[in-house]
């Protein structure tokens, strides 16, 4: 007799422990989310700094920074199956090296839709003149990819996950440990993220930031 309520107390008592560890874990997601965003608004409470050098930018997360160079627009990388606002697309990832440096850093140019023509590209074309951008830093985080990446010496690129040692190899370019997103007032930028919630882009990019 007590063997036939043992079981279905243990899968009780299971269920309980099961939901109470996914309570912690809510709760603890919520905390990270909340010290990330104290983190961007301690970090741009002041004025947007100008930063002449690569090495600099390592220790600048969440901040909004200025940087002087040059795009590098047949080098670019298409970062796919992104999802913003229930739309399929791709975000657009272009070198840009800084005046004076070596080094480039990937800023990632803003959202565009697929539209339903997965076999048509936009226009990512960009000048390669001496230009300034206003771009907030992060770290990127390699995500799981749906599928292997099938890289072609052709660009831009279609990546699915962001590796920054296998594109440098592709692109025979030095890329810094960061990424910056574009301001999305910049002329060079498309669909604006910064109207998207700090926790979606986080999980879309797999790199954490907020709008400008």
């Amino acid at each position: 007799m007590r063997f036939r309520f043992f079981i279905p107390a243990s899968l009780i008592i299971a269920t309980l422990v099961l939901l109470i560890s996914l309570g912690f874990w809510q709760l603890d997601r919520a905390d990270e989310k909340r010290a990330i965003e104290d983190q961007i608004a301690s970090a741009n409470s002041g004025d947007v700094e100008f930063v002449t050098s690569v090495e600099f930018l390592k220790d600048k997360e969440y901040y909004h920074v200025r940087l002087q160079g040059s795009y590098v627009g047949d080098k670019q990388f298409i970062y796919d199956n992104q999802i913003v606002d229930q739309i399929s697309g791709y975000y657009v990832l272009t070198p840009f090296i800084l005046k004076g440096d070596s080094k480039s850093v990937l800023i990632n140019r803003g959202f565009i839709p697929w539209n339903g023509r997965r076999d048509k590209l936009a226009n990512v074309d960009i000048g390669e003149k001496l230009t300034e951008v206003k771009v907030q830093i992060s770290k990127p985080v390699k995500r799981m990819e749906l599928k292997v990446s099938e890289t072609t010496g052709d660009f831009p690129v279609l990546i699915q996950a962001l590796d920054l040692d296998e594109m440098s190899t592709i692109a025979s370019l030095d890329f810094a440990s960061v990424i910056g997103l574009l301001n999305p007032e910049s002329e060079n930028g498309f669909v604006d993220n910064g109207s998207h919630t700090l926790a979606a882009l986080k999980d879309i990019l797999a790199m954490p930031f907020s709008g400008f």
